[in-house]
Parts: structure tokens; C-alpha cells; sequence
């Protein structure tokens, strides 16, 4: 069949794009550690194949996958788990099913529809793939990540103008987020218990580890700068944890399927609220009650 040189050069970006996932979906299936999930990856990767020699039968050319983007997805599927890679390849899935149904491809060669289907299948395999101990834990990772925003950006904010030095607000930082720590841990391990959960230790360390370093996170613009540029460290302090909510809330957005958008708000609004709040405290302090350290 004679094609264009327009049309030829789209599905050779098609072709390319499967022969470059099936490989990616291969190189994750090899971190999984789940029979079933491992099974769904090669299945997928094996569609990606049939995908990639249907579209040469029209192209006539060979192509090698884009090794760049190979190695990108295999390392963010062992940093931040293959749930989190596997879904940002569902959202390229997405991209393939409208350019397979809507697109000029497809009017041109409707024979492609079927590449479409499969497509829209591999996202309901997707979806049910969701079992990664880091996501079972996801509320207690938030629970310790968000009590830590909230309470050592108010923490350190209210110490900033009644301490006025940043070494100060650090020590006091550090040992209000220590203290806060093992608390926040002995309280989820607790209430875990209570509800006779097998796993109270794991997610009491869950919320642990991710308060402790937050609070790290948080204080480091203290430690580092020096004493007198307390407001300039609690600037860096709060767009640090902006950061954090945006890093946190993209992952959970990918891995979970939530709402960027309204949760990074609404993290985003509690954390910041409170810490004016605390910073005005701060400023009472200082200038009404007149105590200064």
C-alpha cells in the first residue's frame, strides 16, 4: 500500500514509541515482585510488540528504541516504585488511543482501530496493579508528612521574629521535631493497634520516617544561613515545603489517580495558613508582651 510521506513519517513515531515500550514495560516487570503483576507488564509488552510489527508491515523499516527513555523509566520505576512508572506510561497510553481513533491516522488506515482497543486495555490492567507497599502505607507516609508541614513551618515561623537568630530556631525546630516524631509514631502505632491492624509497627515507622525528614528538610535553611537572616531562612523554608506538597501530591496524582490540583491546594493552604498564623503569634510576642531571647 502506498502511504504519503506525511503518513509515513507519523507512524514511524508510532512504531519508534511501541518498540521503545515494550521495552520499558519489560525492564519493570523485572522489579516486580508480584507473580500477577509481573505477568500484566509482559503481556503488555508483548501487545506493544504485535503493535510495533503491524505498523513495519506499512513502513518497511526497522527501528531501534529510544535507549534515553528506556533507562529514564526503568530508574524512576526503582526510585519511586513501578506503580508510579507504570502510570505515567498509561497517561502516553492515553495519548496513543486519541491518535489512534481521532486522528488523521486513522481515517486514512482504519484498520488501526484495533491498536486502539488494546490500548484502552492495557489501562484497565494498569489500574489493577495498585498493590506496592509504598501505596498500601500511603496514609500513614501522609499522615507524617503532613502533621510535619504543618507543625514545623507554624513552629518555625512563630520562633522566627521572637528568637531572631536562625541557630536558635534551629535547635528549637530540632527538638520540637524530634519530640513530635516519636510522638507521631507512638500515636499511629497505637491507634493501629487498637484496630487489631497486622502491620501497626510498619506504618507507625511509615509516618515516623516520613515526619522525621520533612522536619529535616525543613530546618536545613536554619542551620545553613547565617544568624541573622532569620526571615530570609524562613522564606527558603516555606518554598521548601511548597515543593515538598508539589513532589508529594504529583506522585500520589500519578500512583493514585487524585487530584493535583485540589490536594496541592489544600496541603499547600494548611501548611502556609499556619504558619502566618504562628508568625503573627511570633510578632505579639516580640512586640506586645515585649520577650526576647
Amino acid at each position: 500500500m502506498e502511504i504519503s510521506e506525511d503518513l509515513k513519517e507519523i507512524l514511524l513515531q508510532m512504531q519508534l514509541r511501541e518498540i521503545t515500550e515494550r521495552q520499558i514495560y519489560i525492564n519493570v516487570s523485572k522489579i516486580t515482585k508480584d507473580d500477577n503483576n509481573k505477568k500484566i507488564l509482559l503481556k503488555i509488552a508483548g501487545d506493544e510488540e504485535e503493535h510495533y510489527k503491524f505498523i513495519k508491515t506499512y513502513t518497511g523499516t526497522e527501528i531501534s528504541p529510544d535507549k534515553k527513555r528506556i533507562w529514564f523509566y526503568s530508574v524512576i520505576a526503582r526510585l519511586f516504585g513501578f506503580t508510579f512508572a507504570v502510570k505515567q506510561m498509561e497517561g502516553r497510553e492515553n495519548e496513543a488511543v486519541k491518535g489512534y481513533s481521532y486522528g488523521k491516522l486513522s481515517k486514512s488506515l482504519p484498520e488501526f482501530s484495533k491498536i486502539s482497543e488494546d490500548e484502552e486495555k492495557h489501562e484497565f490492567l494498569l489500574l489493577d496493579m495498585l498493590d506496592e507497599e509504598k501505596l498500601k502505607y500511603i496514609g500513614s507516609i501522609v499522615l507524617g508528612l503532613n502533621d510535619a508541614l504543618v507543625e514545623i513551618t507554624g513552629s518555625v515561623a512563630g520562633f522566627t521574629l521572637s528568637m531572631a537568630n536562625t541557630k536558635i530556631i534551629a535547635l528549637s525546630g530540632i527538638i520540637t521535631g524530634i519530640s513530635a516524631t516519636l510522638s507521631m509514631a507512638a500515636s499511629e502505632y497505637i491507634a493501629e493497634k487498637a484496630e487489631n491492624t497486622k502491620n501497626a509497627l510498619k506504618s507507625s515507622t511509615y509516618t515516623g520516617v516520613s515526619y522525621l525528614i520533612t522536619v529535616i528538610l525543613l530546618i536545613i535553611p536554619f542551620l545553613l544561613m547565617p544568624g541573622d537572616m532569620y526571615i530570609q531562612a524562613l522564606v527558603v523554608t516555606l518554598a521548601i515545603a511548597v515543593i515538598i506538597i508539589s513532589i508529594f501530591n504529583y506522585y500520589i496524582s500519578v500512583a493514585k489517580g487524585f487530584n493535583f490540583k485540589q490536594r496541592f491546594i489544600q496541603m499547600a493552604g494548611v501548611s502556609l495558613g499556619v504558619a502566618l498564623f504562628s508568625f503573627l503569634v511570633g510578632l505579639i510576642v516580640k512586640n506586645i508582651l515585649g520577650i526576647n531571647l
